[in-house]
């Protein structure tokens, strides 16, 4: 049985919190901790996406998170595109059998299910808004494509131009605080009073979270020699949420790589030539 865990990570985003309750670490309780920040290989104007993390992310998201989340920008296709997973063809087409896709309708007017098609795009957990308040207490977890995005940094103009270098303005605020809030379950305070079916979260608005922690140690089965960690598994769905989110960002940063050493080489190509016409004019 799927772990119903990750959709208590992302329902933070609906803001899953419990009324404060009495006493006097009450103000405490209120304010969750910054996210920390991890050392992401997208990171950085020369940053790229990590492809075996790609792919156990994939994996810890189709075992756990897909059970109360959908990604539905993103098709079966995509995981066999550059930049990505990079699946074969047919790991691309044996993933999109395994889900079950409403077409229709039919020459009877009736509509079906049929497997998934890599053109396909991941289908939602359930089969609407009101089916899925019924199934989680009331709350709509949120469609999780572009999730990773929900927390980025913007400086405007001209502080844009400094944020792809190292030590300016960071820009992964959103995966770290993913990667953190799947880590941050702990006891609650004696102090601190939880109402039933909630739970305590340091990196959660108000501390307080809805459903059970979703991830423990050795839930999700790597092929890898990477460790079967709640610390690896919440940073590899976090990087996977990333590419979601912004799964060009490879060939982005190559294209604007080219753009800037383009203009350089144009810079100073003109001034060289200026001061090659100037210097033979009289002043």
């Amino acid at each position: 049985m799927r772990s119903f865990g990750f959709g208590a990570a992302m329902l933070a985003a609906l803001a899953f919190a419990a009324p404060g309750s009495a006493g006097a670490n009450e103000n405490e309780a209120r304010h969750e901790e910054k996210p920390r920040h991890f050392n992401w290989s997208f990171a950085g104007a020369f940053g790229r996406y990590d492809q075996a993390q790609l792919r156990r992310g994939f994996k810890v998201y189709k075992e756990v998170c897909s059970s109360c989340h959908s990604i539905k920008y993103l098709a079966f296709r995509n995981l066999g595109e550059p930049g990505g997973p990079v699946f074969s063809q047919e790991e691309v087409a044996a993933i999109a059998a395994g889900y079950k896709i409403k077409d229709g309708p039919n020459a009877n007017g009736d509509y079906f299910e049929r497997p998934g098609r890599a053109s396909d795009r991941f289908p939602p957990p359930f089969a609407n808004e009101q089916a899925a308040r019924a199934a989680l207490g009331g709350a709509y977890p949120p469609d999780m494509s572009v999730l990773a995005k929900a927390r980025g940094h913007s400086s405007g103009f001209p502080g844009f131009l400094l944020d792809p270098l190292p030590g300016f303005t960071y820009q992964e605020g959103g995966v770290d605080y993913i990667a953190s809030l799947l880590q941050g379950y702990r006891d609650a305070p004696a102090d601190v009073k939880l109402p039933d079916g909630q739970y305590y979260n340091i990196y959660m608005s108000g501390r307080r979270i809805g459903m059970i922690p979703p991830l423990v140690d050795g839930s999700v089965t790597y092929d890898d020699k990477a460790p079967q960690t709640v610390e690896q598994y919440a940073q590899d769905v976090a990087a996977f949420l990333m590419w979601s989110a912004e799964p060009h960002l490879d060939k982005r940063k190559s294209v604007g790589l080219g753009v800037l050493s383009f203009l350089i080489v144009f810079a100073a190509m003109l001034y060289f030539v200026k001061r090659r016409i100037w210097s033979q004019v009289e002043h």
